[in-house]
């Protein structure tokens, strides 16, 4: 008689919870020396101490809050401030809508937590995971890297400030360490990398062909090559059923 199939026990919330912890470790290691990075570049503005902590408690957006910095340390104009921090960072509804649509909760305010987490990297992993399909393992990898973010800021703010100069300046290589080490594991995958080198090449575009005639600022560029590679491969690859 033939055994039948069993089908795998899908995880409890609280193993969703530390599953999604354990895979955002590796973004956790990488924003600490960003952050580090960040923390010192206000502390050498004068940016008073709360302003800074506040910033990566409220707003938990990195380069925003980099260029956030030196645009009020600039005397730019609040208008100015926020219009380029919010075209910085119109990626993050393409991100999220994606990611809502994956996840398998109806409560808008779980799905509004989830959100305010979301960034670059910690929707590199959910994308490419599918215990992404659970809510608490998004909140999980989002809460780590928020977690890091923050303990990162504290240390550049009041402890790194003594580092050596060549010290503090390495800290900024590891955010493209960090998207190296997130991409890699997922070239095996045909659409990653169809959809990546789409991404490398419209920015390569953007970058060397079109800002030279016209201006495109960073944000603009990577929301169009987010959209171009995005839109390609949902065309070329049919997404199949989450299981």
């Amino acid at each position: 008689m033939a055994t039948p199939i069993q089908q795998a026990t899908p995880l409890s919330n609280q193993d969703a919870f530390r599953s999604g912890m354990r895979a955002g470790i590796p973004v956790a290691v990488g924003y600490i020396p960003i952050a580090i990075a960040f923390g010192l570049l206000a502390k050498s503005f004068d940016m008073p101490n709360v302003i800074t902590l506040a910033m990566s408690l409220f707003i938990f957006a990195g380069a925003s809050q980099f260029i956030g910095i030196q645009l009020i340390m600039a005397g730019s104009m609040y208008w100015e401030i926020v219009l380029t921090t919010f075209i910085l960072n119109l990626r993050h509804f393409l991100m999220s809508a994606s990611l809502s649509q994956r996840i398998e909760t109806t409560s808008n305010r779980f799905l509004a937590a989830i959100a305010f987490g979301v960034t670059d990297e910690t929707f590199s992993v959910a994308s490419t995971r599918n215990e992404a399909t659970r809510g608490h393992f998004v909140l999980g990898l989002n809460l780590i890297a928020f977690f890091a973010w923050n303990v990162g800021t504290w240390i550049g703010v009041f402890l790194a400030f003594g580092l050596p100069q060549s010290v503090q300046a390495s800290m900024g290589i590891a955010l493209y360490a960090m998207f190296i080490g997130l991409l890699v594991p997922s070239l095996t995958r045909k659409p990653v990398i169809v959809v990546a080198a789409l991404a490398v090449v419209t920015q390569a575009v953007l970058y060397w062909g079109v800002a030279p005639f016209i201006p495109l600022s960073s944000g603009l560029s990577i929301i169009i090559a987010t959209i171009v590679a995005a839109g390609v491969g949902a065309l070329l690859y049919e997404q199949e059923g989450v299981t």
